[in-house]
């Protein structure tokens, strides 16, 4: 019978577009076509005007014409946004609405008078909480019956008092309908928030991913590049005291340099396209061209580990070898590497410096992103001095990963 009433809710609708931060505007809840309910309405209030009787200036026709006006304003209100009306005055316009319905019963003559309390007991399941709803209809019944039984309204006469009893019924199928929509706006909600829940999990990973890209381009630019710059001052010093040989020295370190710069580079390429490096031959590779033969020990059994792990723990020893290489020159270190069964270990420990330490500090974002790629991958990692042994006064990493 339609009871209900369209109203639009704040609800996401999926964006078409390729930009994933665009909030998705408001959507309409699916419900009743309104131009529909409105055609409803207006049938009822012309069909009650054609029909019901007597309709005049005067005397009776007056009261019907004055009550035919109030049930037409009433049901027409049902039209209106909710906002419009608080609560309290829904309650009082809906009573005062089946008052009048049960008025007009009761002074006119048989007609589509009674499509209004229909209607109008339709929309209080709808409009009211339950408790109101039941109440307001039960008043509507007694009073049409009562109108019925005492035969108040000329040509009631065939009526059977019962027939009132059935105006209270359609409060049912406004207390379903709301109830249908009610639920149509929960699980959209659901929704809403599940897509901003998504949302804001794509944001995540894309700052995870910026993070980690920020992490490699560190390792790849910041220490390369320092390490080339030292060479090159150092090989502008040397030229000053006409040492052509430790001058070619170093510019053949600066050249070593860069092509291990490239070499990291194709690392960092083979990390964001989450190629598979092989860690055992990297590892060499890495330590073979840091100037340290036979400096890694494998112990355990030699398994092969995920990409991304095998990828944060190169990266790892690279930061760890390159800051030996930078703050303790000509001191011997050392790289493990121990397959546990629950975990994957890698230890990196340098010995105290021969050489004198070229000045300047780095940046202190080595420590941080070795940091940020263990906790990652859920392990642990502790850096120090080392206290005791043949290599006390050097450093140590360690990196413990599970699984």
């Amino acid at each position: 019978m339609g009871y209900g009433r369209g109203v639009s809710a704040s609800v996401s609708a999926p964006h078409p577009g390729p930009a994933p931060d665009r909030e998705p505007g408001p959507r309409a809840v699916p419900r009743q076509d309104p131009r529909l309910q409105w055609a409803i309405t207006l049938a009822v209030v012309a069909a009650a005007f054609v029909t019901v009787r007597p309709l005049d200036y005067s005397g009776r026709g007056l009261v019907v014409g004055a009550l035919l006006v109030v049930n037409s304003v009433a049901l027409l209100a049902r039209h209106l946004p909710e906002a419009r009306f608080p609560p309290r005055v829904a309650f009082v316009w809906l009573t005062a609405g089946v008052v009048a319905a049960a008025a007009l019963i009761g002074v006119s003559r048989t007609g589509s008078g009674y499509l209004f309390a229909y209607f109008l007991v339709g929309h209080i399941g709808y409009r009211l909480p339950l408790k109101q709803a039941l109440s307001l209809a039960a008043l509507t019944s007694l009073l049409c019956t009562g109108v019925l039984y005492l035969r108040l309204g000329p040509g009631h006469e065939a009526l059977p008092w019962t027939l009132g009893l059935t105006i209270g019924a359609p409060v049912v199928a406004g207390i379903l309908s709301r109830s249908r929509q009610r639920a149509m706006e929960a699980m959209l909600s659901s929704a809403e928030s599940a897509e901003r829940a998504a949302r804001a999990e794509a944001r995540t990973a894309v700052l995870t991913e910026r993070g980690r890209i920020a992490r490699d381009v560190h390792d790849v630019l910041a220490h390369s590049l320092a390490g080339i710059n030292m060479q090159l001052e150092l090989a502008d010093a040397l030229i000053d005291t006409g040492d052509l040989e430790k001058v070619r020295e170093a510019n053949d370190k600066a050249h070593s340099m860069v092509k291990e710069s490239l070499k990291q580079a194709q690392w960092t390429v083979h990390a964001l396209r989450e190629d598979s490096l092989p860690l055992l031959d990297s590892l060499s590779a890495m330590v073979e061209s840091s100037g340290r033969r036979d400096a890694l020990t494998v112990t355990g059994t030699v398994r092969e580990l995920p990409p991304q792990v095998t990828q944060n723990l190169l990266r790892i020893a690279q930061e760890a070898l390159t800051n030996a290489a930078r703050h303790a020159p000509g001191g011997d270190a050392g790289v493990e590497l121990t397959f546990d069964t629950a975990s994957t270990t890698l230890r990196i420990r340098n010995g105290p410096a021969t050489a004198e330490v070229p000045p300047g500090v780095g940046s202190g974002m080595g420590l941080i992103g070795m940091r940020e790629r263990v906790a990652l991958l859920g392990g642990t990692i502790t850096a120090g001095p080392v206290t005791e042994g043949p290599d006390q006064g050097g450093w140590q990493v360690e990196a413990v990963i599970p699984g």
